[in-house]
């Protein structure tokens, strides 16, 4: 053999001094490369081989090196050795595998570990061609040798995650060559495996427990694919079953019986499977489930009972559809006997053991709620499972409302789950539900003074859930069913005056005021509990409530209750507004003192305070004085600290002045969420008071500090004055225009854009410019009668001013940079397609000759030369509507002469290009919108555009007479449909 000829001592003795973990860097350096070296290398891997059979290292990691580089052989080189050098492996690990039969000491668990994935890839590489025997070659080894089993049982393990394990992602070639491999073995050896794992079972039981557990993990890993009836017989299942009352054993026995239910199988026989396997644990004692005291074994054993729940669910499910009455009959008695047990480990104290069994019990209530009628068994069942999901819903004393950590999230995850038991015996029966939460609920409330707080919180979060186990549209609870109103109606009535609300736990008032807000609508029906409730909202107990919590969740609650009831509180609307005026205080920056709210609380605050305002009886005029008193304060404040922060020069102290400043601007803005349009500002008599506030405003966009957060708060509100101002915002336009242009960034511009791009649409007048277009648009599609001579203003300075940027160079690989510049590119044609889709063609008419050609031509080289289909398409629809404006005889002077020089050879050309993808849905619609063009430069231009193609364009293309002609042919033709489909054929064709 080649190893023959290398010596042992070519290892590389001091490189193999920095494979040990606590060995100096420029060691370990050296360590890396000679190990680069030896994978590389065609031979001198066999020195680690022979290291390997010879055991001539006792260094562990040394060892662990050897196995590393035998790995990279197989798995990357495999194919390209000889058959000599494939031999030295198998026989290489044959015979460090002899070694270890005769060594007092097992190597160290990552070895046996690696050793094992490097059997595992031999195994896989030469199963099926040369070592067809492996298995029994492993087996005749190692006996029943405790160090060889340990590394066949870890093999096994190894060979599963490489040919079974579904989580790995394998390649097609992959996936056939693992099923060849396990037919192969199905065929010749699974029955020698199974017969020595039962060996091994029976043989480490007492003397080495955890290579029965090793064992037991692989007979769980192998039952998904092999057949079944060679683990599930009397001999094997009785030998798992005594091992199930084996300390060391009967997790790992649980897992293993799992798997073996867990197996596809005949309906009938599952049932049968089940049963017996039950029948046995419980006459073993496993189903007295309060007697057992070990919580991890009783976790794996809730999942076991879990998984056969399930079965028999789905046996049942498939004998039911199938029509075998007798078999599903029994497999339903089969699954009511296991509720009993069910129902120990659901409503057990561990959580995790509950939590295992949620499954069964969850697709049980399925099965139940297919019958029509329940039996009295059943009812008592639903009833059961009904207390253990309350009782389970009650937070344990050691919860930590304050500092919720991982166990903390564990209990909410697991509450979700309960909640969906909930929800699924609500479709049970409801009546039940309602009437076992009722009685729950009334007990509690009663005493609440006395009782504990996870007592009131639970019987209070059975109510909230109600709401959604008894779904009603639009949160019409009270109204319809008697039985479910009156029910509702009096749990409700019972919690807003118990004085429950003042109880004096965190979990308790929020879940108070959820349940409030959950059921807002019962207070239409008994308005006069609103003045009560509201006072809960304002003091102590809601947004003055000591924790931060509860206040910053109430302010948002307090909202939404306001926003449902406001027609009712019409005589509290002052005095609301008076208890919370110094919430609605701008905290300043770094006073010193903690607010009692966020900035973020105090929106949903200053949206309250708007939809009291405006949603009042008051005349307009007291509700423009309420209106500006809220908005004055802010204003006042905004002009000092904006003052403030042009001067100051601490960069951190710049910052929080300006997110203050922020704050102010998004107050005022979200005030207006209570104004649906222009007419309610105006019944209000507000327009006045936003229109100071823009004005207060507007110049912290020329702010040269901390620019990008005030003027995103400034653009976003100017976005709500258009949309509540409508046609009083223009003025404020050119102004805005001007602040966010000067000195602007491709960001600044594109962030502008959509402001303009808002307007352009709702007056007819990215990113800072990217998203000043679409404002633009927006203002022109609406008010073009009056933004037309303001666009003309600023049409020239925002398109030089996108121009500039897209001009500026970036670097080759700043993708961020290029895609910014794509967005801006694909924003400035969206601009110029909404002025001419707007009919407001005297915007672009009016920008003198040099202009108009400039703005034409990046139009021709957007729809032909930049690789974007999408903006290539918008291209053809802006050249196909300026050649409808200006195409025909009265049009635009010279116009005509640009369609034959530019327009027409762009709709031929582009289509043309290597990047024009025909197969590329997007870009066949720009090829939809490039015929649409031809076909209205025909309509304008009429036999005159067809003489053209036929004597000069076309043929300047190479296009022959008969498709010259097909092609005129078709353009004349009035269906549209047709020229499309024809040219998509005739681009095809010219591509070949």
């Amino acid at each position: 053999m080649a190893c023959q000829s290398v010596s042992i001592i070519n290892m590389d003795e001091q490189a193999l001094l920095g494979l040990n973990p606590n060995a100096d860097a420029c060691y370990r350096q050296k360590a890396m490369v000679y190990f680069e070296q030896l994978k590389e290398s065609q031979d001198a891997w066999e020195v680690c081989a022979e290291a390997l059979a010879k055991g001539i290292y006792s260094d562990d990691h040394v060892k662990f090196f050897c196995f590393q580089v035998l790995e990279h052989q197989i798995k990357y080189r495999h194919g390209g050795l000889s058959p000599a050098q494939q031999q030295l492996i198998r026989e290489t690990l044959m015979k460090w595998l002899q070694g270890q039969l005769m060594n007092s000491q097992p190597e160290k668990p990552f070895i046996r570990n690696k050793a094992a994935q490097v059997f595992a890839l031999t195994f896989v590489m030469e199963y099926l061609t040369h070592w067809p025997k492996f298995f029994f070659d492993l087996l005749s080894l190692v006996g029943l040798n405790p160090h060889g089993v340990d590394v066949y049982l870890r093999t096994l393990m190894a060979i599963d995650a490489e040919v079974v394990d579904r989580d790995i992602l394998h390649s097609p070639e992959e996936v056939r060559r693992n099923t060849l491999i396990k037919d192969g073995m199905r065929e010749q050896v699974i029955p020698s495996l199974v017969e020595s794992w039962y060996q091994i079972l029976g043989a480490y039981q007492q003397s080495h427990p955890e290579i029965t557990c090793q064992c037991l993990e692989v007979v769980g890993a192998y039952v998904s694919w092999i057949d079944l009836n060679l683990i599930a017989n009397d001999r094997f299942v009785n030998l798992l079953l005594s091992q199930m009352s084996v300390e060391d054993l009967r997790e790992e026995a649980c897992d293993c019986l799992f798997e073996i239910v867990n197996k596809g199988m005949d309906p009938t026989d599952k049932t049968k499977l089940v049963e017996s396997l039950c029948q046995v644990l419980q006459s073993a004692g496993f189903f007295n489930v309060d007697q057992e005291e070990d919580v991890d074994f009783l976790a794996k054993f809730s999942r076991l009972v879990n998984g056969m729940g399930q079965s028999l669910v789905l046996s049942w499910t498939k004998l039911a559809k199938g029509g075998d009455v007798k078999a599903a009959a029994e497999a339903l008695r089969a699954l009511e006997t296991k509720v009993p047990l069910l129902l120990q480990l659901l409503v057990h104290d561990d959580d995790d053991i509950s939590a295992n069994i949620v499954g069964f019990c969850y697709d049980y209530l399925n099965v139940l709620k297919q019958f029509p009628l329940l039996t009295d068994q059943q009812k008592t069942h639903v009833e059961d499972i009904m207390l253990a999901v309350m009782k389970k819903l009650t937070y344990d004393e050691e919860y930590n409302f304050d500092n919720e950590g991982e166990d903390e999230a564990m209990f909410v995850e697991y509450r979700k789950q309960l909640k969906m038991l909930l929800d699924r015996l609500a479709q049970v029966s409801p009546d039940l539900l309602l009437e076992a939460v009722g009685r729950v609920f009334n007990n509690t409330i009663q005493r609440w003074q006395t009782a504990s707080f996870m007592e009131v919180e639970v019987a209070i979060r059975l109510l909230y859930m109600l709401g959604e186990a008894l779904p009603a549209s639009h949160g019409a609870h009270f109204s319809g069913d008697t039985a479910k109103t009156s029910a509702l109606q009096d749990m409700m009535r019972t919690l807003v005056s118990s004085g429950l609300s003042g109880y004096q736990h965190t979990s308790v008032s929020l879940e108070f005021f959820e349940t409030v807000v959950r059921y807002d609508k019962f207070f239409l029906v008994e308005p006069q509990h609103i003045p009560n409730v509201l006072m809960s909202f304002l003091d102590h107990r809601g947004l003055r409530h000591s924790s931060p919590k509860v206040r910053s969740r109430v302010a948002y609650l307090f909202s939404r209750f306001v926003k449902t009831l406001h027609k009712h509180m019409n005589s509290f609307i002052e005095d609301i507004l008076s208890r919370i005026q110094d919430l609605l205080e701008l905290a300043p920056p770094e006073n010193g003192f903690p607010a009692l709210l966020t900035s973020d609380d105090q929106l949903f605050i200053f949206e309250t305070a708007g939809v009291l305002i405006v949603h009042g009886e008051s005349p307009a005029e007291r509700k423009q004085a309420l209106m500006r008193s809220l908005l004055t304060p802010l204003t006042d404040a905004f002009r000092l600290l904006l003052a403030k922060l042009a001067s100051e020069r601490e960069e951190e102290r710049q910052a929080a002045l300006a997110d203050c400043l922020s704050h102010a601007v998004g107050f005022a803005s979200r005030t207006s969420k209570a104004f649906s349009n222009k007419q309610t500002v105006k019944q209000c008599g507000c327009t006045e008071v936003y229109r100071d506030c823009l004005q207060t405003f507007l110049p912290a966009l020329s702010c040269p500090v901390q620019r990008g957060s005030l003027r995103s708060a400034v653009r976003s509100f100017l976005h709500r004055m258009i949309i509540c101002l409508e046609e009083e915002v223009l003025p404020f336009v050119p102004a805005a225009s001007e602040h966010m242009l000067k000195d602007c960034e491709a960001k600044d511009l594109q962030e502008f854009i959509p402001l303009i791009s808002q307007i352009t649409a709702k007056f007819k007048v990215t990113r800072d410019l990217q998203e000043f277009i679409p404002l633009i648009s927006q203002i022109t599609a609406k008010f073009k009668d009056q933004v037309s001579p303001f666009l003309q203003q600023v049409f020239m300075p925002l398109v030089l001013a996108i121009f500039e940027v897209l001009c500026r160079p970036a670097e080759d690989n700043d993708q961020a940079a290029a895609l910014e510049k794509q967005m801006l590119r694909r924003s400035y044609f969206t601009f110029i397609q909404t002025i001419t889709s707007s009919g407001m063609n005297e915007v672009l008419a009016n920008q003198g000759v040099e202009n108009v050609e400039r703005v034409l031509f990046t139009i021709i080289q957007g729809a032909v030369d930049f690789p974007d289909p999408i903006a290539q398409k918008t291209c053809f629809i802006i050249l196909s509507k300026l050649v409808e404006l200006w195409g025909g005889k009265d049009g635009m002077a010279g116009f005509p002469d640009f369609i034959y020089k530019h327009i027409v050879p762009a709709c031929f050309l582009a289509p043309l290009k290597p990047s024009f993808d025909l197969t590329d849905a997007q870009t066949v619609l720009t090829l939809s919108e490039c015929a649409l063009t031809l076909k209205m430069i025909h309509l304008r231009r009429g036999p005159e555009f067809i003489q053209y193609l036929q004597q000069e364009y076309l043929p300047s293309l190479q296009v022959s007479p008969d498709i010259t002609q097909e092609v005129c042919q078709v353009l004349q033709q009035p269906d549209a449909k047709v020229l499309k489909n024809y040219m998509k054929a005739f681009f095809q064709r010219a591509k070949l």
